[in-house]
């Protein structure tokens, strides 16, 4: 039986969101392509309709995870008041929420450690997406030059990223929800540091 392309765009797009999700959770090696077909309603002989490898099933997925993610800060920063947006955007990520819902969350958190040890095409993809979230955290930076602004959302997204990990690692209880109240504090600390200073006027002496 053959399907319309319509019908394969679907179900292409049905494997990698549900491959997005489980893959967050279980790691890039914690499930198996029988599984993910599984999941999605269809054979483990049906892969090869749609990838050319696990290598590219796994790029696609972190694609879409990441591309949701850089969708979900621009919708806060579109609702959000100007002075606002990157605190908003720091409170989302680094809350108990985002920790205990890995599957929905950041993939970087979830799969960065595994993605440093895959092949160069894979850290290419994964790069160029890291870059892009990079960049919308910089657009939330304003009144300084772009190149400041980047290297200040480097920062404050590299210590809400560690903290996100240090909390899952510490579980669920008192010391996990201190690592995400320390890393906020940390992480805000940054973008309060981006904020330009008033020029003191200068007093003439006679």
């Amino acid at each position: 039986m053959r399907y319309s392309k319509e019908h394969k765009q679907e179900t292409h797009a049905r494997i990698i969101k549900k491959a997005s999700v489980r893959l967050r959770e279980k790691g890039a090696h914690g499930i198996g392509v029988a599984d993910l077909m599984k999941e999605a309603g269809l054979t483990h002989g049906g892969f090869y309709a749609h990838f050319d490898s696990r290598e590219a099933l796994v790029i696609e997925a972190f694609a879409y995870a990441m591309d949701r993610s850089i969708e979900h800060w621009r919708k806060l920063a579109d609702e959000t008041p100007p002075e606002k947006r990157l605190s908003t955007i720091v409170d989302s990520y680094v809350s108990t929420v985002h920790r205990d819902d890995p599957g929905r969350g950041c993939a970087v958190t979830a799969l960065g450690a595994e993605i440093a040890r895959e092949s160069a095409k894979t850290h290419k993809a994964f790069a160029a997406k890291l870059e892009q979230l990079i960049d919308v955290m910089a657009d939330q930076i304003p009144d300084v030059p772009r190149k400041t602004a980047r290297r200040q959302a480097m920062g404050t997204l590299a210590t809400m990223m560690g903290t996100l990990v240090m909390s899952r690692v510490a579980g669920s209880g008192e010391l996990s929800d201190e690592i995400l109240a320390s890393g906020r504090e940390a992480a805000l600390g940054r973008a309060e540091a981006t904020k330009p200073t008033a020029k003191k006027a200068r007093v003439k002496v006679n």
